[in-house]
């Protein structure tokens, strides 16, 4: 679906972004794996990546740093010859009330989770339009994989800075897509619905917090890291070419305000 393409998936020791990075190297993409913690963790879905019979290493970056986001990607160029997919993925929480939210928290979601994905979409879009299209590789230029959140559009009391994050990688890759559509770049967004990781693990470990949580998706079971996997990897295949600007909701139904299921 993939074979041959070069893809770099930013938080990719963990959760969504482990189960993305070992999906696109079954798919047969050569695999960067960037973690910011977690070496052991990383090594070992490169390990797993590399039984594939693909090419994969981990490295270490802090995606809020515009230095290491370019020290990167430069080094994947180097070692791979080009990048043709990028998944921006790496993201966090720092849960308060509002009142109670210090500047460092709401500062460093948005620098995390929103900064980082511009800097590496920046990168990223700036090596495609170096290399251009290949067409024996992909009908694109290249493909940016912005990981979003039901969040973009729910609101989310106690969690102001991680909604409000990406309710602005919603626009981000909208325009994103608008600008780099015309030089055959393909930028979209996955927008995850409750997924058993580490992130949210009180969310869905016990049997009440499961319950209580399947009371908001209509398709009644908690998604897996492997969910959002598949669609990133359809996503940026051939198979999607003519998909641009547009976010897939991979949500269970969680964005069909199941409150009003029965009539509100």
């Amino acid at each position: 679906m993939v074979s041959g393409q070069k893809a770099l998936v930013t938080g990719a020791n963990s959760g969504i972004g482990k189960a993305t990075a070992i999906r696109l190297g079954r798919a047969g993409a050569d695999v960067v794996v960037n973690y910011v913690s977690g070496q052991e963790e990383a090594a070992a879905v490169v390990e797993e990546i590399e039984s594939f019979g693909v090419r994969a290493y981990a490295h270490e970056a802090d995606v809020s740093r515009e230095d290491h986001v370019v020290a990167m990607v430069a080094r994947m160029v180097e070692e791979f010859g080009t990048i043709d997919i990028m998944v921006a993925n790496a993201g966090m929480q720092r849960d308060a009330a509002a009142t109670e939210m210090t500047l460092d928290q709401w500062q460093k979601v948005l620098d995390v989770n929103l900064t980082g994905q511009f800097l590496c979409a920046r990168e990223a879009a700036k090596e495609f339009l170096r290399r251009g299209v290949v067409p024996e590789v992909s009908r694109s230029a290249g493909k940016i994989v912005c990981m979003s959140s039901v969040h973009q559009i729910i609101p989310w009391s106690g969690h102001v800075n991680y909604a409000s994050s990406k309710g602005g990688v919603l626009m981000l890759m909208q325009t994103l897509a608008q600008e780099l559509a015309p030089q055959g770049i393909r930028v979209n967004a996955v927008a995850p619905g409750a997924i058993r990781t580490p992130i949210n693990r009180g969310a869905w470990d016990t049997p009440q917090a499961e319950a209580d949580l399947l009371r908001l998706i209509p398709y009644r079971r908690v998604g897996d890291p492997e969910d959002i996997a598949d669609a990133v990897t359809v996503l940026v295949s051939d198979l999607m070419d003519y998909v641009v600007g547009t976010t897939l909701y991979v949500d269970g139904g969680m964005t069909l305000f199941p409150g009003f299921a029965t009539g509100g």
